[in-house]
């Protein structure tokens, strides 16, 4: 068995050797999986807390409003991530093409997944802007995206979760043989989106106040919400024998 000296490094498992021509390690691609499930990890704490202030919006609107900016940096770090491995994947990338693209109903369902969230974010963060007198069409276009929405994105988290989970758990291992490079790099840009988002939700919140005042009338669970929940546990229920890759 070889040993090794005092000035060989150990990669982590799977992550050594280098891709020829490009010179691009598999290493850089585990960070990349790496970013895209911490920004994922983020994303999903945050749209399980939106999904609850929805359910309450009398009490808890200023919450939903907040966390709704709030969420819009990490989902810039997870698009950004995606992009990258798609553009590195379809570039021929050797360390992409070899790790292979996602099961091929992720990605039919991947264009209008991204579409939906943009229009859920952008209409919601619209919203906040205008305030409840001039809202026009961007209420009815927040309803409709949630509605279609919601199941997209209950089977992209069953898709996705577990292999999430862990590969974050991986990165903060004590041992380094599960670490990727890059760790902190990783953690400091979901921090630091995260500070840029709160402080733009801070900016945007006195706009919020109209909304404050227009949810005192009255609100019941919004139905796009019922409807959208209903059809991502039977979209579930339908997609739960697949086997994800």
């Amino acid at each position: 068995m070889k040993s090794l000296d005092n000035n060989e490094s150990v990669l982590p498992s799977g992550l050594t050797g280098m891709d020829g021509e490009n010179g691009e390690s598999r290493s850089g691609v585990v960070g990349n999986e790496r970013l895209t499930a911490l920004a994922g990890a983020v994303l999903l704490v945050l749209i399980l807390v939106e999904l609850v202030s929805t359910a309450n919006l009398h009490a808890l609107l200023p919450i939903h409003i907040f966390v709704g900016v709030l969420l819009a940096g990490p989902l810039v770090v997870k698009l950004g991530s995606t992009s990258y491995r798609f553009l590195r994947y379809y570039t021929r990338a050797p360390a992409y093409v070899r790790g292979g693209p996602p099961h091929l109903p992720l990605r039919v369902l991947a264009p209008l997944l991204l579409v939906t969230t943009l229009a859920v974010v952008g209409s919601g963060i619209g919203l906040v802007v205008t305030g409840p007198a001039q809202s026009g069409l961007l209420r009815p276009l927040h309803s409709l995206s949630v509605l279609i929405w919601l199941p997209l994105i209950a089977i992209h988290v069953g898709a996705y979760l577990w292999r999430t989970l862990r590969w974050v758990a991986d990165d903060w291992r004590k041992h380094p043989a599960e670490q990727a490079p890059g760790r902190g790099l990783r953690l400091g840009m979901n921090l630091g989106v995260l500070l840029a988002g709160g402080v733009a939700a801070l900016l945007l919140f006195p706009g919020a106040t109209p909304w404050l005042v227009w949810i005192q009338r009255g609100q019941d669970i919004p139905a796009p919400l019922v409807v959208g929940l209903v059809l991502a546990i039977v979209v579930l229920l339908v997609a739960r024998p697949l086997r994800w890759r």
